[in-house]
């Protein structure tokens, strides 16, 4: 009875968080406060004295930029924890930047914490094992496209099915939900960094021209689509010459772009097709009424919505604010913890 009475004292003075721990951009959502971090999962380390000297954005402004010894480096992949230590000093660096005090004033926050669908015990432990290292007081896990239904405003809890489609930067997540769980999904190592990579294979194959991943996220942003547009958009691509080793600068079309992404486009169209195909048919009834749902970077593709709405001939919808969809769904959880319990997964050191 004390000690119930002390954790709900403590939950009224910490800032608890929702965590969106993507392989791209990490979101965090504070509790009463909603998003107020929105930065680069990278993290900047001297190699030499293994010293941590960036994280976020200045991280990210280092890459490609730095001398031999400095490395700037993901640490997560495909959604998963790849480097235990940098992404604790990474989800550290979050939860101070939201306290700005110290933890001996302020009770250490409960965090939940956004992971991909389908990772296996030992990756979820590590997430968990990282965020309570950083200084969380507790850890709950969702799956994200739990999450991002949730931040999309999608009824889970209803017996009814809801569908959503979570392009992130690492995976895509396609999940078909009712009654607070996942009846059936996909989860696609295939997403916004494969998108750049997409671009970045063709301007060597095709132009003898080497790219950088941040100009071919540009180009992406600019130029990218899944169906054909009435836009003519051009874009003036910059690189290196692969046969002079000069600076060589190319222009290209939306249609070359458009090309260039097709099969990992069609590849996600494959994954919400076969979703479909595995649905029940009265879940598929609900979802013809309310219709797929789009969130994650991702979503922002010119033309998605138009190419899934052909291939599977129900309506498609973006979710709004898409980019911030998994992080207001740990914020909805977070704000209503004890209503949506049963939309968490299992943990190890949950009290």
């Amino acid at each position: 009875m004390r000690f119930k009475f002390f954790d709900r004292i403590a939950s009224q003075l910490s800032q608890d968080i929702g965590i969106d721990l993507g392989t791209a951009y990490s979101l965090v959502y504070v509790k009463g406060r909603g998003v107020v971090i929105n930065e680069p999962s990278v993290v900047a380390i001297n190699k030499k004295s293994k010293q941590v000297l960036a994280i976020g954005e200045e991280a990210k402004k280092m890459v490609g930029r730095t001398p031999s010894h400095i490395v700037a480096i993901r640490p997560l992949v495909d959604g998963v924890v790849s480097d235990f230590e940098v992404t604790e000093a990474m989800l550290k660096y979050f939860i101070e930047k939201v306290h700005k005090t110290k933890f001996s004033l302020v009770p250490r926050p409960r965090v939940v914490v956004g992971i991909p669908y389908g990772v296996t015990e030992v990756e979820r432990r590590a997430v968990e094992e990282a965020a309570l290292s950083a200084g969380a007081r507790q850890v709950f896990l969702i799956e994200e496209p739990m999450a991002a239904a949730i931040g999309a405003n999608l009824p889970v809890q209803e017996a009814g099915g809801c569908m959503i489609v979570d392009i992130g930067g690492g995976t895509t997540e396609v999940a078909v939900i009712s009654l607070g769980g996942i009846v059936t999904s996909r989860s696609l190592r295939i997403a916004g960094d494969e998108l750049n990579e997409d671009i970045i294979t063709y301007a060597r194959e095709t132009h003898n021209l080497l790219l950088g991943e941040r100009t071919a996220e540009q180009i992406k942003i600019t130029l990218g689509s899944a169906h054909a547009t009435n836009e003519h958009l051009t874009y003036a691509m910059r690189g290196r010459d692969l046969v002079t080793g000069l600076p060589k600068e190319i222009i290209v079309t939306e249609e070359e772009i458009r090309k260039a992404l097709s099969r990992s486009v069609n590849a996600i169209v494959e994954a919400v097709k076969l979703t479909v195909e595995e649905t029940p048919p009265e879940l598929i009834a609900d979802i013809m009424d309310r219709g797929i749902i789009l969130a994650g970077g991702g979503a922002l593709l010119r033309g998605l919505d138009t190419l899934l709405r052909e291939a599977t001939h129900m309506p498609v919808y973006i979710a709004e604010d898409p980019l911030t969809c998994v992080a207001r769904g740990t914020g909805q959880v977070l704000e209503n913890l004890d209503h949506l319990q049963e939309v968490l997964l299992p943990t190890i050191y949950r009290r």
